[in-house]
C-alpha cells in the first residue's frame, strides 16, 4: 500500500486567517477562521487519495452559482457526527460541477466500518492554488484541467473547488481557491 502524504493545512510560521481583519471602509473589525494553505504543499502537486474519506451532500445552484454552500457544510458536519466520524481541523469542503445542482464533499476521519453514505474516491489528485475571482474562475479551472491532461495524458474524472476565503477575507486574499482534478486508481 502506498504511503499517504498528509499535507499540513497550516504551520506555526505561516500566518493564519484567525484574528482581526480590518474593514476596508473603516468600520468595525471582523474575525475570520478561513484555512490557509502553503503553496509549496498544494500548488501544482499530486496527492494520494487512496485512504481519504468524504461524506457527500449537494448544493443548489442558479446558472452555476452556488446558493447555500456554507449551510450545506454545516449539515454535513452534523451528518458526520451522526455516523460516528470526526471532521479534521480545516477539513476540505469541496464543490463539484453542475449548472443547477452541485455535489459537495466534506473530508472525514475515523469513519466506522460499514458506515453508509461515505465516499472513498481513491486515486490521485492534481491541485493548483490560485487566485480566482468569480469572473476568472472558469479560466483558472480550464488552465488546471489542461495542465492535468498534459501531465497525465487523459481527461480528469472530476474537478473540485475548495474555496479558501469567506466574504470577510476574499478581497484581501484575492479569492484564493484550490482547484483539484481527480484521477481514479
Amino acid at each position: 500500500m502506498a504511503e499517504r502524504k498528509r499535507i499540513p493545512v497550516w504551520q506555526e510560521d505561516i500566518p493564519r486567517a484567525t484574528g482581526v481583519i480590518p474593514d476596508p471602509e473603516g468600520g468595525e473589525e471582523t474575525e475570520c477562521d478561513c484555512p490557509r494553505l502553503d503553496a509549496a504543499d498544494w500548488h501544482e502537486t499530486e496527492s494520494d487519495w487512496s485512504d481519504i474519506t468524504f461524506v457527500r451532500g449537494a448544493v443548489s445552484a442558479v446558472f452555476g452559482v452556488p446558493m447555500n454552500y456554507v449551510s450545506v457544510g454545516a449539515k454535513l458536519r452534523v451528518r458526520a457526527a451522526s455516523l460516528g466520524a470526526t471532521v479534521p481541523d480545516d477539513a476540505m469542503l469541496l464543490m463539484g460541477a453542475g449548472k443547477f445542482r452541485r455535489p459537495v464533499l466534506l473530508e472525514l476521519e475515523g469513519v466506522p466500518r460499514g458506515a453508509r453514505g461515505i465516499e472513498r474516491p481513491g486515486g490521485v489528485v492534481y491541485s493548483r492554488l490560485v487566485p480566482a475571482p468569480l469572473g476568472e474562475m472558469k479560466k483558472a479551472v480550464a488552465e488546471t484541467e489542461l495542465k492535468a491532461r498534459v501531465k497525465y495524458g487523459r481527461t480528469p474524472d472530476a474537478t473540485w473547488l475548495w474555496y479558501l476565503t469567506c466574504k470577510v477575507c476574499s478581497r484581501d486574499r484575492n479569492f484564493e481557491t484550490l482547484i483539484l482534478v481527480h484521477y481514479p486508481a
